[in-house]
């Protein structure tokens, strides 16, 4: 039989070196957990793989009121880094680290529902970090938005295979169908769908990540120009950044800014205008259903006929950079009026004129 000693000693060994995860033994092997190992475990289960941990990233901005979200993906060997940056309420100094606490919100009357359950248990950001090698706030502070960073070891969190491919969105009888793998893009363009009244993403590589920002955001406020001190980076709001910066120098700094490293040739190239911007997520789904279903992107065939002018014919990137040149000048009117684009610009030409049309809408 055990004697109480030997009991003592058992039970202080639970309760010691490990982290005192026990609060009580029960005996015949049962233990009570402590609050704070319970939900280390229970966390640990809400994440089961790397694009479940984007979704609950882009459900935080989403509920930081955030209207524009670009999520930088990257591998390398078993290393996934996601670093996302958004132009939400921003996040206070003192709170950076403790936002990654159990139970820690900043809805304490707010609770959201949505395709994915309940947000506001103040447990998505613990869940992450208890299952990343690392995970941070790179920068944010109230009123100019916030970047997050984690990094994955995805040989002990699971990722799709394949994080190629991109998804694709039809209509049917006025109702959306995503198909392909649910791999990271998939997860973003079904939160994009999921907010479209409300968010627009962005996902690509990090270096089309920076582009994007320096080619389709337009700076607001007193920021017209790149800040003579480096502290004064943190007076501008983190995803115009890029836009400002004139040289590589100034746009590895923006990019660094924001938890990305480049190389001076990259930089080089993003200024230069040489990586092209992205399309929003479920921009870029519907043109790929588009481009399953005739095989182009073109409005249709482009012929020219004798006896007549010859029609403009435009390759698939200028007619892109034409387009991209479009949105990102409408971005300009609409932040002054109010509205935003619906949907995408549309090209049209014939022997003598360019047509270009998009909707819009309020944005109340």
């Amino acid at each position: 039989m055990q004697s109480d000693a030997s009991l003592v000693d058992f039970v202080s060994a639970l309760r010691g070196g490990d982290g005192l995860r026990v609060e009580e033994t029960l005996g015949s092997g049962f233990v009570r957990l402590r609050v704070s190992e319970a939900e280390r475990r229970q966390a640990k289960h809400d994440i089961r793989c790397v694009e479940d941990a984007v979704i609950e990233l882009l459900r935080n901005s989403r509920d930081a009121g955030a209207r524009r979200l670009f999520v930088s993906s990257a591998r390398e060997g078993s290393i996934r880094t996601i670093t996302i940056i958004d132009d939400g309420t921003g996040i206070p100094q003192s709170m950076h680290e403790r936002i990654f606490d159990a139970r820690v919100t900043s809805k304490l009357d707010t609770v959201h529902m949505d395709r994915w359950g309940v947000h506001g248990r103040g447990m998505a950001l613990f869940s992450i970090r208890q299952n990343a090698q690392r995970a941070v706030v790179v920068d944010s502070s109230l009123g100019n938005g916030t970047a997050i960073q984690v990094v994955f070891d995805v040989g002990g969190i699971t990722e799709r295979a394949d994080q190629s491919s991109w998804p694709t969105v039809a209509y049917h009888a006025g109702k959306p169908e995503i198909r392909g793998p649910r791999n990271i893009y998939r997860a973003c363009v079904e939160f994009a769908l999921e907010t479209r009244d409300a968010c627009r993403v962005y996902v690509g590589s990090p270096s089309e990540v920076v582009a994007t920002m320096h080619r389709r955001v337009i700076p607001e406020g007193p920021h017209v120009l790149w800040p003579d001190d480096p502290e004064g980076m943190r007076g501008i709001p983190l995803i115009e950044r890029p836009a400002l910066a004139r040289d590589a120098r100034q746009m590895r700094e923006a990019a660094s800014s924001l938890g990305i490293e480049m190389s001076e040739r990259t930089a080089h190239r993003i200024v230069r205008r040489q990586i092209a911007p992205l399309r929003n997520a479920l921009a870029q789904a519907s043109t790929q259903a588009t481009k399953g279903q005739s095989g182009s992107t073109h409005a249709g065939p482009q012929v020219t006929l004798a006896g007549q002018p010859r029609r403009l014919v435009m390759s698939d990137e200028d007619r892109q950079e034409f387009l991209d040149d479009v949105e990102r000048a409408f971005e300009r009117i609409a932040q002054r009026y109010y509205v935003e684009m619906e949907g995408e610009p549309r090209i049209r030409m014939d022997s003598q004129s360019v047509h270009i049309s998009f909707g819009y809408r309020d944005m109340d």
